[in-house]
Formats: C-alpha cells, sequence, structure tokens
C-alpha cells in the first residue's frame, strides 16, 4: 500500500506522539484506583447554537472549536450540532436541541481509556474506530447502559417519553432492569421511560442527521487505513492536518506543515482563546486543523516561506500555554502570554485573542465559495470542497480564489426530537464542489481590490462580513 508523504509524515508523527500519550503521567490527575483524568478530547465540530460547560464551576458557555473537553463537562446544542473527538478517531455527534454529559473519562495504567456518556435528551450518534485496543465506551440514558465495542455505530433519540436505539453498525450489550439484550446490526430498539419490554425492529428508518454522521463518521474512519499501516490507534487530529495543509521542504527549516491558504505574513498565534481550566488556562485555536499542532510538536518561522508547524517533543495537554511563552523570532513570546491570574468572580473564563483581523473564507453565494488569503482555512467545509491545493496557490497569489459550488439539503425523517426548521436545514446542508452532480466545476480567481497583496483583502462581489473582523485586543503581544 502507497501513501503520500504528507500522510507519511503524519503518521509518522502519529507513531511518536502514541508513545508519549502512552508515557506521559500527571500525579495530580489520578483517582484512587490509579486511573488518570489525562485525557485528549475535543470538541471537533461546532455549527450553529452550541454551549459547553467544562467543569469549572461557571456553568454553561458558548462553545467554539478546540475547546477540551474534560470529565463531568455538559454539552448542549439549541438551533445547534457539534462533534466531539476522542484521541483514536472515535467520535460522538450531537444533535440538535440535545444535551450529553461526560460522567468518565479516564485511562488506565495500561493506557487504555474508558469513557462514558449520558445522553439527557435529544439526539446522539456514536462511531467507535475498529481497534485491538481494550478500550471501554458505555452510552447512559433513563436506566439503561449501553456497552459499545470497537467498531460500533449507534444512533440514540431520547424524548420525555420513550429512547430509540438504532444499531448501523456493530452489535451493542444493554444492560438495564429488566436484563441484558444484544442489538445486532441494522436493529431498532424502542424503550419506554415509563417502563415496559423494549421492542425491536429488524430495520433502521433513517434520519434527519444520518447524512451528516456518515459524512463526519467516513472523515475519521478514512484516516484509520493510515494508522492500521503503522498498527497504532493514535492518529488524532491527522485527518485536519491531512485536508486543510500539507508537508513541504522549506530549505533550511526542513519538512515543515503549512495550512493552505496562509501567505509568509500569516501568524498562527494572532487569533484564538485562553480558556481557563481550573489549574490553569489552556490555547485555543480557532481553525479546524488547530488541535494537534498546538499541542504537540513546535512553531518555527521560516525566513521566506512563513510560519510551520513540526512534529516531536512532548504532548502538551491542557497546560500548552507553556509552549506560546517560549522566545520567538523577534526575541519576545512566541505567542500571545496567558492570563497571568485565575477569573475573578466576574471575570470571564475565556479571554479572546485578536492580534490581527480575523480572515475567514465563506460562501458567496449559492453558486460560489470564496476562499481567502490568510484564512488559513477558517470556514472551509471538512472534506466535502475536493482537494485545495490549487485554489490555496490562486487565493495566496491573488487574494481571494472562488469555486463554483452547489448545495444539497438534508434528508430523512425529522427525528424525534425538535424536528427540522428553517434554521437547522440550512445548518445542516452540505456544500459540494461543481455545478451539480451530472457536472464538474469550474474554477475563477478573484483579483483583489485596489491597494494590491494584503492579507486581508477580500472579492468585492463577496465582502467579509463585519462579525468576521475583530480589533486587536490591547495589551498584544510585543512585534
Amino acid at each position: 500500500m502507497s501513501l503520500p508523504m504528507s500522510r507519511v509524515t503524519v503518521l509518522l508523527s502519529c507513531l511518536w506522539f502514541a508513545a508519549v500519550l502512552t508515557a506521559q503521567t500527571d500525579a495530580t490527575s489520578t483517582t484512587s484506583d490509579s486511573n488518570s483524568k489525562v485525557r485528549i478530547v475535543r470538541l471537533s465540530e461546532v455549527k450553529g447554537d452550541v454551549l459547553l460547560d467544562r467543569a469549572v464551576g461557571r456553568g454553561m458557555g458558548s462553545a467554539v472549536t478546540n475547546l477540551p473537553i474534560v470529565e463531568q463537562s455538559r454539552l448542549e446544542t439549541a438551533q445547534g450540532v457539534a462533534e466531539v473527538e476522542f484521541e483514536d478517531n472515535s467520535s460522538l455527534r450531537v444533535g440538535l436541541n440535545s444535551l450529553v454529559e461526560f460522567p468518565t473519562l479516564e485511562r488506565t495504567p495500561t493506557g487504555a481509556t474508558v469513557s462514558s456518556i449520558r445522553l439527557v435528551r435529544g439526539t446522539a450518534y456514536v462511531s467507535l474506530l475498529k481497534s485491538k485496543a481494550n478500550n471501554q465506551f458505555t452510552v447512559l440514558f433513563g436506566d439503561q447502559t449501553l456497552s459499545l465495542n470497537p467498531g460500533s455505530h449507534v444512533r440514540l433519540e431520547l424524548t420525555a417519553k420513550d429512547a430509540e436505539l438504532a444499531v448501523l453498525d456493530g452489535t451493542v450489550a444493554i444492560q438495564g432492569q429488566g436484563g441484558a439484550i444484544d442489538v445486532p446490526k441494522k436493529h431498532t430498539i424502542t424503550f419506554s421511560l415509563s417502563g415496559g419490554q423494549p421492542a425491536v425492529a429488524k430495520d433502521v428508518n433513517p434520519g434527519q442527521l444520518d447524512e451528516w454522521d456518515k459524512q463526519a463518521s467516513g472523515y475519521h474512519d478514512r484516516l484509520s487505513v493510515m494508522s492500521a499501516v503503522g498498527n497504532s490507534p493514535y492518529s488524532y487530529g491527522a485527518s485536519d492536518l491531512d485536508y486543510y495543509g500539507s508537508f513541504t521542504d522549506a530549505g533550511g527549516c526542513g519538512s515543515m506543515w503549512r495550512p493552505y491558504f496562509a501567505s509568509a505574513a500569516w501568524d498562527p498565534f494572532s487569533n484564538g482563546s485562553w480558556s481557563w481550566y481550573g489549574s490553569g488556562y489552556s490555547w485555543v485555536a480557532p481553525y479546524p486543523w488547530g488541535w494537534m499542532p498546538y499541542h504537540y510538536g513546535s512553531w518555527s518561522m521560516c525566513p521566506g516561506v512563513g510560519w510551520g508547524w513540526q512534529p516531536g517533543g512532548g504532548w502538551n495537554g491542557l497546560n500548552n500555554g507553556a509552549t506560546l511563552s517560549m522566545r520567538g523570532p523577534r526575541g519576545g513570546p512566541l505567542g500571545p502570554s496567558a492570563p497571568h491570574h485565575p477569573p475573578g468572580d466576574n471575570d470571564p473564563t475565556m479571554v479572546p485573542v485578536n492580534l490581527r483581523p480575523l480572515v475567514r473564507s465563506e460562501a458567496g453565494s449559492r453558486e460560489s465559495f470564496v476562499f481567502r488569503k490568510d484564512s488559513a482555512g477558517l470556514g472551509v467545509p471538512r472534506e466535502t470542497l475536493g482537494k485545495l491545493d490549487k485554489l490555496s496557490e490562486h487565493a495566496v497569489a491573488h487574494g481571494t480564489a472562488a469555486a463554483q459550488i452547489y448545495v444539497t439539503a438534508p434528508s430523512g425523517r425529522p427525528g424525534t426530537h425538535g424536528g427540522a426548521t428553517p434554521t437547522s436545514t440550512a445548518l445542516l446542508a452540505t456544500m459540494h464542489r461543481g455545478a451539480g452532480p451530472s457536472s464538474g466545476y469550474n474554477l475563477s480567481v478573484s483579483s483583489p481590490p485596489a491597494g494590491g497583496e494584503g492579507g486581508n483583502s477580500t472579492s468585492s462581489s463577496s465582502p467579509m462580513r463585519s462579525s468576521d473582523a475583530h480589533p486587536a485586543s490591547a495589551g498584544g503581544r510585543p512585534r
């Protein structure tokens, strides 16, 4: 089996990362039975109205991509959906008007993970990677406990009256007051929360979120093939690196990964936020690929090329701020400094950092998607717009590049909780590159307006929204 060089490089970094992860210890994060609380779980996708309780005693707050998920966190959606990614590329997707809790996120002394989630209301999909690792994953609802095996894929919908479990792949063992039940693939079991025997059907009806779930789980599954080549289950975040950028030979700087749509002037530390997690602040980057490069390896500025990331070194979990405090090429800190004190009772627990206007790529219309120079992939949907390398070259050279797109709306029944609304239908729509299923795609390039090659230039036909341009924060890092 042959793999592109960029994938091989990511794979090698993941193999090193696996060794670092399994060997790590944290004396302050262990339980009485020696299970560690050091986990690598993040909010990997956020669409629409999503809230997260980070278990710091402040309740729900706005959720953003790449926020770490810790034990006792609570994730809530209204007109929004979210995805949570675990360290072996297994994933949880939370549907509209839903609430999920994380009562257990642990690691055993052998390195196996122990995870439990509780669906309080709404819809949840869980897809587990096929792995030989002795990981444990349970889903709780009502007085029922689902034990999921590696390779399992389920949809659970919970209302005030009943719960419906659809087994999309694998076999699920259910333990409840009525005893143990094994539910095979392509079966549906419905529980009445008021009691009585569950009803089993030998089919699975389509749901409103099935297409989103299929696309998202496939995004992670495709990388599992690469992981299997090295016999390692740890390829955390490598899907994003592979889609949103590539490794390049940067001359005297060696091989570096750089995001697409980033010029030599782009700075990986200009935008993000500091998020409080009880024992310290964690740096959270806004980019869809912005997990692994800010928690592992190092960033370097290569003259004439720009900032690039290189794998290696130790894993920085919640306390990834130590990396940003290292000396940068200009003599000051590599990144913006974290707040010096814990937040007071009336202080926010998330502190935004915007040292430059934040650039976003976005749809200019239903027929066109505008990629912007120095957006570094922000706003680009995962995988559905095809290869990005040529579009990136056009955008960096000319300021913007526009690709023709078409949009498909979700199909299937509305679901048991919340139903479909115009907002949710637009939220779950999928962009595809091209003019439609029966024809190819066209690519056009927009030149920047007068003023030349500025990093924030935009097409006059698709102006940047005011919400995409954030003023620089006072007290930024030295330049």
